[in-house]
């Protein structure tokens, strides 16, 4: 029996990728560990795009479902214009449930600046709470897209944000009850609010037009899940420092409360940025004069330094990701 999430990197090599065998010439950018788009060739334009599910949150479950895939598209540097959905919806969903469930896509696509250009919905005895699949799209000139493949050792790690803020927002939408007991009211209004920070397209369209050497929206595996994604793809290290990572302490609370590791809990909302050292700081004023929180967390190694967390002087070696802590409560 698997566990709840995503596949880890060895299955998902084993039976998902090594069954991928046809290959067209217009394709640059191909699945893999830590990708977060695909990339095609369409003459003077690349097309970005990228599908995701959203399977572990109820509460506001449209918005969620237009950030997490535009996040994706960001991601490469790219602004997103396009989105499609999936929606399907458990026997018993009123017609109530899917306005609302909408009411949130088209606010989130607005504020987005994306368009919701087509999709599915569907109520189906196959899913027993909602489940939405989105796929956005977005255009860049050829080669301007951002790639982790760029990534160099020296690097810096910025993160923008703070850690968990994703799970931190459904966990307090979807067990509010739980955590009455050890949050007060504004810290559990503080953590709700969460939910509305967790797209990423802003830092992404700016950080793009300075150049990186790669992003990646935090999801699924948190912090350190993404920077070992990202050193997959380079064939690289990373030294990580535990206490430059950023994280409020309203997650620190909710974390504790369900004994779950925030550095590994879902952080849709925060984009991991690698940067070349001469461009740090013009990186940094730039977020941080948008109004953007940017914390350097650590820097790119060689391979053979291996991908490590800095922690009281110590480092200790940071494993690949397995199933989101998330899922140790909705499971």
């Amino acid at each position: 029996m698997l566990k709840p999430g995503k596949l880890d990197s060895k299955l998902l090599e084993k039976i998902v990728f090594q069954n991928i065998t046809f290959k067209r010439p217009e394709i640059l950018t191909r699945p893999g560990i830590g990708e977060d788009c695909a990339v095609a060739d369409f003459g003077d334009y690349e097309c970005v795009l990228s599908t995701d599910p959203i399977t572990g949150a109820v509460s506001e479950i449209g918005s969620l479902a237009v950030h997490i895939s535009c996040n994706d598209v960001a991601s490469n540097g790219v602004e997103p214009l396009g989105i499609l959905l999936t929606v399907l919806l458990p026997v018993g969903t009123t017609e109530e449930d899917i306005e609302l469930i909408m009411k949130q896509a088209g606010k989130a696509s607005e504020e987005v600046g994306v368009e919701i250009i087509g999709g599915h919905t569907e109520i189906t005895p196959a899913v027993v709470k909602p489940v939405i699949i989105s796929t956005a799209l977005g255009k860049a000139k050829k080669g301007a897209s951002q790639k982790a493949e760029s990534m160099q050792p020296g690097d810096y790690i910025l993160i923008t944000k703070q850690a968990g803020l994703e799970g931190t927002g459904i966990l307090a939408a979807d067990f509010k009850d739980s955590l009455k007991s050890v949050l007060t009211e504004e810290e559990l209004e503080s953590a709700l609010r969460m939910l509305e920070q967790v797209s990423v397209v802003k830092e992404g369209v700016l950080a793009g037009a300075i150049g990186t050497h790669g992003m990646h929206d935090i999801t699924e595996g948190g912090i350190l899940g993404a920077v070992w994604e990202m050193c997959e793809i380079a064939k690289l290290g990373a030294e990580v420092w535990l206490e430059k990572i950023p994280v409020a302490e309203v997650t620190a609370k909710i974390c504790r409360h369900f004994g779950l590791d925030y550095l590994r809990l879902i952080s849709s909302g925060c984009m991991l940025i690698m940067v070349q050292p001469e461009k740090k700081e013009q990186m940094m004023k730039t977020l941080s004069e948008a109004g953007i929180l940017v914390s350097c967390i650590g820097r790119i190694k060689t391979r053979g330094e291996g991908i490590c967390l800095a922690v009281d002087g110590e480092l200790q070696p940071i494993d690949p990701p397995a199933s989101d802590e998330l899922y140790k409560v909705i499971s």
